[in-house]
């Protein structure tokens, strides 16, 4: 191979690269949208479509189910607990098969959340999430959630 060629081979992988790297940004940014509209139909419809079946899937999410039970039992819950519930992205970083998201989260206690009862208390909490990515769809994802700033918030644990 020629020093063109492998100039030319190696800018195409680049270029596709890119191209996976922005597929795999918007799947992320269109399932964002998705939970904002807070439609637990559409959110499931779109987890079905975009989280593969042997998801493994590391949070520490209010479930015992594994892997994509996990992803999709979630989110009835979060919508039963904070109806009003928004999810913004303040930082989205793409690299390789990997997107990081840094969210800002805040909703309304008005339902069952965590064993505890509606409080009608406001909540902003950050979390950031890592998704993995294999054929266009999530594969791995790491969670961290401010957990202990929810029940703070929420008044479940001293301030």
């Amino acid at each position: 191979m020629t020093e063109q060629q492998h100039q030319g081979q190696t800018r195409a992988e680049g270029q596709e690269e890119a191209s996976r790297t922005a597929r795999n940004k918007e799947v992320f940014r269109h399932f964002h949208d998705v939970v904002n509209s807070r439609d637990a139909a559409a959110i499931d419809k779109t987890i079905r479509e975009y989280v593969a079946p042997d998801v493994v899937f590391h949070a520490p999410v209010p479930t015992e189910l594994p892997g994509l039970e996990a992803f999709r039992a979630v989110w009835p819950v979060l919508l039963r607990a904070f109806p009003d519930i928004q999810v913004r992205i303040e930082d989205l970083i793409a690299e390789g098969d990997k997107v990081v998201a840094r969210n800002t989260v805040t909703g309304t206690h008005l339902g069952e959340y965590r064993g505890l009862a509606p409080t009608g208390r406001s909540v902003t909490y950050d979390e950031i999430f890592v998704f993995r990515f294999e054929d266009g769809r999530i594969a791995e994802a790491w969670g961290v959630v401010d957990v202990l700033g929810q029940l703070r918030q929420l008044g479940a644990l001293p301030v």
